[in-house]
């Protein structure tokens, strides 16, 4: 029987995310919302072209098709375009054949203040200032930056990998090493509070909801020699040791654990990206977002100590 929509894994996304409207937004700045509108309608048949968020989306969505019965994850559509102008988004989403029927039309308003009303674990878009507004709103939400992301369509895994800090867990341990600036007194601190586990962040729901399919699917393999697991997490933190105890530590009293982790004090975590090939890195720091980076979507969480 699907679950309800209360108790789905809920993937927010906007349609500039989604799908590559950047000839669209031209025409929007420079002409005004009715050119655009006029454009829209009329070029509803032509099908738009696959954006940044798509790879991720797409298998996403595939866990649904393993897990048919349940249908436990859903993406809906957050989008400032009017209801007429979305009938070209949904042609489109009909096209590349994604299981995609809930959405929000808002007619150039920011849609992120339904994001509760959806459900939503995570709202992906390209607009900072929508992003920006949910955060203030302490919604799970996050910039997907420019970059150059082709979708594989021969490789259906699904790749996510998170910073620690700032995304999964709260700010409060980066708040200590702002204040002391020194290295050794965060690691002394992380020690002597290495049992203590940290207040969850904003994306924190969406971790241990996606922990909870990595369970179904160890259940599914150990009753299933043949069956291939489709979802691989990992987490690239800028801790090491000792800092390291108290995030695991933390994972633990969470209940979830993920495929890989990497502890790398100070090592450039571009280094780990450009092998893993994540489908979607979430940090709450820019500078270790780098848009050379190919065929990774790059999510800043603008959260935090380290964007103020």
């Amino acid at each position: 029987m699907p679950y309800p929509i209360e108790k789905k894994l809920v993937v927010g996304v906007s349609t500039n995310a989604l799908f590559n409207l950047e000839k669209e937004d031209e025409l929007f700045r420079k002409d005004g919302v009715e050119k655009y509108k006029i454009y829209q309608e009329a070029n509803k048949d032509i099908i738009l072209e696959k954006g940044l968020a798509f790879p991720f989306i797409r298998r996403f969505l595939n866990i649904n098709n393993i897990f048919s019965e349940e249908r436990p994850v859903e993406v809906v559509l957050l989008s400032k375009n009017s209801p007429e102008t979305g009938l070209r988004v949904f042609k489109s989403i009909k096209h590349y054949g994604l299981d995609i029927s809930r959405a929000a039309f808002t007619s150039g308003k920011s849609p992120y203040e339904y994001i509760p009303a959806y459900n939503i674990s995570l709202f992906l878009s390209t607009n900072k200032n929508d992003v920006d507004n949910a955060i203030k709103a302490h919604y799970p939400a996050g910039v997907i930056l420019k970059s150059v992301v082709h979708d594989n369509v021969d490789d259906m895994e699904l790749r996510v990998a998170f910073d620690f800090d700032g995304v999964l867990a709260d700010d409060s341990a980066e708040t200590v090493y702002q204040k002391s600036g020194q290295l050794d007194s965060f690691h002394e601190y992380e020690e002597a509070h290495s049992k203590e586990p940290l207040k969850p962040g904003l994306l924190n729901d969406f971790f241990i909801k996606l922990g909870f399919f990595q369970k179904l699917e160890e259940k599914r393999a150990g009753e299933d020699s043949n069956y291939k697991k489709i979802l691989r997490t990992a987490i690239i933190t800028a801790r090491n040791a000792p800092a390291h105890e108290r995030a695991i530590n933390t994972l633990k009293s969470w209940d979830v654990s993920v495929d890989e982790m990497f502890f790398l004090g100070g090592i450039e975590k571009k280094r780990i990206l450009a092998v893993l090939k994540p489908h979607l890195f979430i940090d709450d720091q820019r500078t270790h977002l780098d848009p050379s980076l190919e065929n990774i979507a790059l999510v800043h969480i603008p959260f935090g100590i380290m964007n103020k």
